[in-house]
């Protein structure tokens, strides 16, 4: 195959400058060089494709019709260099990701806004789902790096990097806010009605297993797809929710929730960006995935 190539790339040549001479210089390879090149093609394809003149040399009439094939590959060729490198400089490309709709909204959205503004000509793709199916995507190639809850099971085709902090605590509105004024037991706090997210989420496996470690059963009043859901639960009195201290902290701040303080607090969890293993990303995911903390 690479002799093919190099047989087209010094018919190409030596078609342009209608000399093998130049052709050579063009190249940056000897004369003899060529020749051999050209002549070796002409052998596989079984006559000639250049006959001599005064002025040089000319395409034979199948070398006009080879020249017309070659021509356009090469052109393609071209356009394929010019592609690659402006998704090099990222005047183009696209970017992948796979986000839960909690982290999509506070944690990637202000990095997608100043990325979009850096980079306008990038496309950009986010496919929510949950932490398990972030990570099937990416295995199956349809995501270019994941966003999600840790910890996650250990996996040797994935790499991870710790991103930021995140508390998980429980909140009530007011319905329940004498039972903010006080340190609460989780025997104490399994009593009320509590609002959780699905079952089979990182999160819920997560504050289950704690549970089970103090050995407190949880049984939630509402298992809800999202934290948003949680909030509004919460607000109007439905439960004691179990949020992400980090992306309520405005409605903490309002007081429109309350935190409970709890005896022994959920330990800290940190958002985690997955990529696979040994898979090179493109410009563009990898300079995203730079920018992002």
């Amino acid at each position: 195959m690479i002799e093919k190539m190099e047989g087209y790339r010094a018919f190409f040549a030596v078609a342009q400058t209608g000399s093998f001479s130049r052709a050579a210089d063009m190249l940056h390879v000897t004369q003899p060089a060529i020749s051999h090149a050209v002549r070796r093609l002409e052998e596989r394809l079984g006559g000639p494709l250049f006959f001599r003149t005064p002025k040089g040399v000319k395409l034979t009439s199948e070398g006009e019709v080879l020249y017309k094939f070659v021509s356009q590959a090469h052109h393609f060729l071209e356009s394929g260099e010019k592609k690659i490198a402006e998704m090099r400089q990222l005047m183009a490309g696209e970017v992948k990701i796979g986000a839960g709709d909690t982290l999509c909204r506070h944690y990637l959205l202000p990095h997608l806004e100043s990325f979009h503004r850096e980079y306008p000509d990038v496309k950009i793709q986010v496919t929510n789902r949950t932490t398990r199916e972030t990570i099937a995507l990416l295995k199956e190639g349809k995501i270019d790096f994941g966003i999600v809850n840790l910890p996650v099971e250990e996996d040797r085709q994935l790499v991870i990097r710790e991103s930021i902090p995140l508390h998980d605590c429980f909140v009530a509105g007011e319905a329940y806010i004498k039972l903010t004024e006080r340190t609460v037991s989780w025997d104490e706090l399994a009593r009320y009605p509590l609002l959780l997210l699905e079952q089979g989420s990182s999160i819920r496996r997560y504050i289950d297993r704690f549970a089970k470690r103090l050995g407190v059963t949880i049984q939630p009043e509402f298992e809800l797809g999202s934290i948003e859901l949680l909030v509004q639960f919460a607000h109007i009195g439905l439960g004691v929710a179990c949020v992400i201290r980090e992306f309520v902290a405005e409605d903490l701040m309002k007081r429109t929730l309350y935190e409970v303080p709890l005896e022994m607090p959920l330990p800290p969890r940190k958002v985690g960006l997955v990529t696979l293993r040994d898979v090179p990303l493109s410009a563009a995911a990898s300079r995203f995935l730079a920018q992002l903390p």
